[in-house]
């Protein structure tokens, strides 16, 4: 069954091609740093875009977490994804894990990622080998220290935000639009990262990348976007390894052996004039125009904007870059493919009020309190008919089988290469999903009696009726997801698990997977008892 389209993924789809038509068959402008107008341009319209270069990074550091991917990797530990995109299912290019808080996950194109927890303060997490449990240590690590590195790149810009408004004439006048300064606090939630997302990728195994489409900067690993589900305003810092790099010049910031911080970390004219410059080679040869494609570089543009140019930043092993502020809401950024292999370690403030697991215990909880006995052979009478209890209960069952339960399953048995942690989790889950499952039972007993007034009746039925057509259309969607052509092609303990799911007249549950037959009743049922 296929899904249709989000009304946000058709108003992105219909902006796409109105940009494509807009620009038919020319290129957009795009500047890299042998451009004269590119580190004007950067502080223009890209100001809350900072890099950090791998020489103001501890070496210590950069040795540990290098070392912690390849640990990752050797173990295999990352995973290409099965994502939904535009209604088909795709294997990401590139191979990830999180990483993060316990219990915590991050949702990006409706896959819900479950963390590989890190060891913080009164965390009980047990790993598959010591060095797994050492690598997810080395990313607390750095986590803690891009934390910080952004904490002060924010107060920088609050800073240089307020020089610039307190520049401003008191002539303008009162109706001159205030600027919210955050404080101190706000800044430090803004950088407080609960998960990174670990990327790897290797553009020699890979048979297809696509062209990049409006500025012709060539291969993408990772195509145009919004980073998802984050916190507002919050930061993104990532940190780039590839594995090997190619000849190429020296750096100009290498060669200065820059002092001054404030100069190196926001890539002024100082320190980028000829970043990817190769030497000897002409600017006028047509062969070195635009990015050199050997190079990872990171893709930045204003969204849907046709009139600035997008930028095209070399990424060097070590390098870090931060979006900070509502940069991630108002630009949109791309990974360029490089030659060698690249990790990328992305550390974000993602949005979690509905996304950690004691947020849908919670939520569990309050579904099974309108249990009010359980008998042996597990028959469930309820405390109360209230059509809004009720509608609350259904929602909820649904929100446990799709938001976590069918999402974990969908993954294969990927997690426990790494850490037993959602094990005991999960099956906390399913055992009070099958309560919910007992609940619902219990709800159509009694629609389905004849000592309930009509009314009453109806407004059940209304309350419940969309909740479970809902429930069984998803359960025909996942169910075809796992049956479906590419899934063939994954190695065993990858394989989505069609989970829960049970045959026909199984003993153990009330009700049955299939529900086509018990909502067209309760659409009948619905349609006799209106006048």
């Amino acid at each position: 069954m296929k899904r249709s389209p989000t009304p946000e993924e058709r108003e992105r789809e219909a902006k796409k091609l109105r940009l494509l038509e807009e620009i038919e068959d020319t290129w957009l402008p795009y500047l890299t740093p042998k451009d004269d107008e590119f580190n004007q341009q950067w502080q223009l319209k890209y100001p809350k875009l900072i890099l950090r270069e791998a020489s103001s990074i501890p070496e210590e550091l950069h040795k540990e977490v290098q070392e912690a991917f390849l640990t990752l990797q050797k173990h295999g530990c990352l995973f290409r994804d099965l994502v939904k995109v535009q209604g088909k299912d795709v294997l990401t290019p590139v191979s990830r894990i999180l990483i993060g808080n316990p219990g915590c996950t991050y949702k990006y194109l409706n896959t819900r990622l479950f963390t590989l927890p890190w060891p913080v303060k009164g965390s009980d997490a047990k790993y598959s080998t010591d060095e797994i449990a050492e690598a997810c240590q080395i990313f607390l690590k750095l986590n803690e220290y891009l934390q910080l590195e952004t904490f002060h790149a924010l107060e920088e810009l609050v800073a240089k935000d307020k020089n610039d408004i307190d520049s401003v004439p008191v002539c303008i006048g009162p109706n001159f639009p205030k600027v919210d300064t955050p404080d101190e606090m706000e800044l430090k939630n803004r950088s407080a990262f609960n998960v990174t997302l670990l990327n790897f990728m290797d553009p020699q195994q890979m048979t297809y990348l696509k062209e990049e489409p409006y500025f012709g900067m060539g291969k993408m690993a990772v195509s145009w976007h919004h980073d998802e589900n984050l916190v507002d305003k919050s930061a993104v810092a990532v940190y780039n390894y590839s594995c090997e790099v190619p000849e190429i010049e020296p750096r100009v910031s290498d060669l200065q052996g820059l002092q001054n911080t404030t100069a190196r970390n926001m890539l002024t004219e100082k320190s980028v004039c000829s970043l990817c410059s190769k030497g000897e080679e002409s600017d006028d040869d047509p062969e070195f125009e635009g990015r050199d494609p050997d190079i990872w570089h990171a893709g930045f543009k204003i969204s849907w904007d046709i009139e600035t140019p997008g930028l095209a930043i070399p990424l060097y092993p070590g390098d870090c870059y931060f979006m900070l502020d509502d940069l991630n809401a108002t630009h949109q950024h791309c990974v360029l493919a490089g030659l060698p292999p690249r990790f990328s370690s992305t550390h974000r403030v993602a949005e979690c009020s509905t996304g950690t697991l004691d947020y849908i215990l919670q939520r569990c909880q309050l579904a099974l309190q309108n249990i009010r006995e359980e008998s042996d052979n597990g028959d469930i009478s309820l405390k109360s008919l209230d059509p809004a209890v009720l509608k609350q209960g259904e929602d909820i069952h649904n929100e446990v089988e799709f938001e976590w339960l069918r999402q974990f399953w969908f993954q294969g048995n990927r997690y426990t290469k790494c850490t037993e942690w959602w094990c005991q989790p999960i099956a906390q889950l399913e055992d009070m999903w099958k309560k919910m499952e007992g609940v619902t039972n219990a709800v159509l007993h009694e629609v389905r009696t004849e000592v309930l007034p009509v009314e009453q009746r109806n407004e059940i039925l209304t309350a419940i009726l969309a909740l479970l057509t809902t429930r069984q259309n998803l359960r025909k969607e996942w169910h075809a997801r796992c049956q479906s052509r590419i899934v063939r092609t994954l190695p065993t303990d990858q394989k989505p698990e069609c989970r829960p799911y049970w045959e026909k007249d199984d003993p153990s549950m009330p009700l049955p997977f299939d529900l086509t037959d018990t909502v067209l009743e309760l659409k009948g049922l619905l349609l006799e008892g209106k006048p």
